[in-house]
């Protein structure tokens, strides 16, 4: 890396998922986890969510993405890297927070899943009612 060159660092989480987001000027290589984004994340969707923000500020091939991401899910990964892409773009360029904020993507998403109560199945799954 060039001493000229920049890096913006942000923090991304979705559900359980936590996504430490390294941005740089480059030509658009993503690498999640030490690995290319097409091995790591198997489905479309969650390429085309991580790369959402990006493509919102006609950003698309101008940086070159590190993320180390942990916990959850593939598609709670996903929206915690794409979060975490969004909080990078902003500290690159605060003007780009309004687009990204109609978008959606500023907004953490913060529903979670409901803890199992005593008593029940699930959440609120009830035990089968019995007649005798």
């Amino acid at each position: 890396m060039a001493a000229t060159e920049k890096m913006y660092y942000a923090t991304g989480r979705r559900k359980t998922s936590s996504a430490r987001v390294y941005l740089k000027p480059g030509k658009g290589q993503v690498s999640i986890n030490g690995k290319k984004s097409d091995d790591y994340l198997t489905r479309l969707q969650s390429r085309m969510v991580i790369m959402q923000p990006l493509d919102a500020v006609n950003l698309m091939g101008k940086f070159d993405l590190k993320v180390m991401v942990s916990g959850g899910g593939e598609s709670g990964q996903a929206g915690a890297i794409r979060h975490g892409v969004t909080r990078a773009l902003i500290a690159f360029n605060p003007e780009l927070k309004d687009v990204l904020k109609k978008a959606g993507f500023v907004t953490r998403d913060p529903r979670m899943v409901e803890r199992k109560k005593y008593g029940k199945h699930g959440a609120r799954r009830s035990g089968q009612y019995s007649k005798r």
